[in-house]
């Protein structure tokens, strides 16, 4: 279906000149459209809780507040009424393949031209899929493990989910209770609340959980 009205699209990306050229590109592709930009995990949560409704998500593969694909996960969960583009210097086969399995409408790697961006936004805007030139699939089937971990994480809370990135980087609830300006009763009664969910025993556990989300590391 054509987009006929002005997109509303946010930016999600942690590299400011990199916002700048997504916006370039959204612009590109359509003049009019509406753009508003977020920094961390945080604050695209909050624009998509407050702000317009948005057509479009572009969004870094490695942001803080997320880890691996924890960030897409989340937000096909929370909105899957709005197609993500994963957008990302890693552009391996195997890292496309598990975002588009994962749920991503495209994949665009930051090496693509500024036209290129333009059309991959406008292609999956209109409703379409959009991967790189040359992308192989390949035999990248997610996992049955895997999937069940998506389909949690995708399932929990919004501060739920802030507490799981934390605690898989190894933070102690004293630590994510200053990092939330939270008490940290209300950090235990979340980790409680979270290892319920995944059926884990222990901290440890939902750290192999985050874990078994992440892209093969590559420069970004």
């Amino acid at each position: 279906m054509l987009m006929t009205m002005p997109p509303n699209i946010l930016i999600a990306d942690d590299h400011p000149l990199f916002r700048i050229a997504l916006k370039q590109a959204a612009r590109l592709a359509f003049g009019k459209a509406t753009v508003d930009e977020a920094g961390a995990i945080d604050d695209m949560l909050r624009l998509m809780a407050q702000g317009p409704a948005y057509d479009l998500l572009l969004l870094d593969l490695h942001m803080p507040g997320a880890r691996g694909f924890s960030g897409l996960i989340y937000m096909r969960g929370q909105y899957p009424e709005i197609p993500v583009v994963v957008v990302s210097g890693n552009d391996q086969d195997k890292t496309i393949a598990k975002a588009m399995n994962h749920g991503a409408s495209g994949f665009i790697p930051k090496s693509t031209d500024l036209p290129d961006m333009a059309q991959a936004i406008k292609t999956i805007i209109n409703g379409a899929f959009w991967v790189p030139p040359g992308f192989s699939a390949g035999h990248e089937n997610l996992q049955d493990e895997e999937m069940s971990i998506a389909e949690t994480v995708a399932a929990l809370t919004p501060q739920q989910f802030r507490v799981f990135t934390l605690l898989s980087e190894g933070m102690l609830n004293k630590q994510i209770a200053y990092e939330m300006g939270v008490a940290e009763g209300t950090v235990k009664a979340h980790v409680t609340a979270i290892l319920k969910k995944f059926g884990a025993y222990n901290r440890g556990q939902l750290i192999i959980a985050a874990q078994r989300l992440e892209a093969d590391e590559m420069p970004e």
